[in-house]
């Protein structure tokens, strides 16, 4: 089994990288990588044989593709709703930054065609998760940007999701087959957290990530002071999309503890 923890930083040109094909997180069989872009400079993405979704994080962008165009800003993941550009293999994306600004790129292996599609924040609606289950100790918000349910067509899912301040996500633990990978901000630097990936603890920080193999229970939690935002991405398998959470068994009691 490959690294499951990471904590990149960016390089010169403004790129950090978290799972390739064939790097210690190839397990995952996504290509995900964060890009940090200066006012004025355009990111172009041509991918031949994978699909590709461009996520917003912060600052002010232009999207092009196919001849559409949509200029949209993000004040930062903890304020505002997403804003994501999903398309198929072959279809080149341009991203021009109006002002200092950070985007997420997820990809992977897809040799189907579809119809590009823009996800605006009322398309990926933030909804409160364990609401008054376990205490309230992990009540979150979660959307989802895509999904097998609403893009079967597509490998891969990508959603986020919003820690109240000292509050578990993921929980109770649970794990699937299909590989996931987790990239991890804070609404303030010093911001940290754990993150639980089977028998393995690790310190999440500002721009951490975890890289989930199938099988793996991963339950997370944040410091009490500080939101924790994670952008979550999950793999399907081949003949075996994701499509439910599947929970260990010895915590199951919770769900009816008072």
């Amino acid at each position: 089994m490959g690294k499951v923890f990471g904590y990149p930083v960016f390089n010169d040109q403004g790129e950090k990288v978290l799972t390739t094909y064939d790097n210690d997180y190839r397990e995952m069989l996504m290509d995900i990588r964060v890009f940090r872009m200066k006012a004025g400079e355009t990111k172009v993405s041509l991918k031949e044989e994978e699909e590709t979704a461009v996520l917003l994080l912060s600052g002010c962008v232009t999207f092009a593709w196919e001849g559409c165009q949509e200029k949209v800003s993000r004040k930062d993941v903890f304020t505002d709703g997403p804003y994501c550009l999903h398309v198929c293999k072959g279809v080149e994306v341009r991203v021009t930054a109006e002002e200092d600004a950070e985007i997420l790129i997820q990809a992977t292996h897809n040799s189907g065609s579809f119809a590009s599609k823009f996800y605006r924040p009322q398309d990926a609606p933030w909804q409160y998760s364990c609401v008054g289950l376990f205490g309230d100790t992990a009540k979150r918000r979660v959307n989802t940007i895509f999904d097998y349910e609403s893009a079967p067509y597509s490998n891969m899912v990508l959603g986020e999701v919003l820690n109240d301040k000292g509050n578990w996500s993921g929980y109770i633990p649970h794990q699937h087959p299909q590989p996931e990978t987790y990239y991890f901000m804070f609404d303030r630097p010093e911001g940290f957290g754990a993150s639980f990936v089977g028998d393995d603890v690790f310190k999440i920080t500002d721009g951490s990530f975890s890289a989930i193999p199938g099988g793996k229970t991963h339950p997370q939690a944040a410091a009490p002071g500080f939101q924790m935002y994670t952008c979550w991405m999950i793999r399907h398998l081949d003949g075996n999309p994701w499509t439910d959470r599947i929970d260990d068994p010895r915590y199951t009691w919770l769900y009816d503890a008072k």
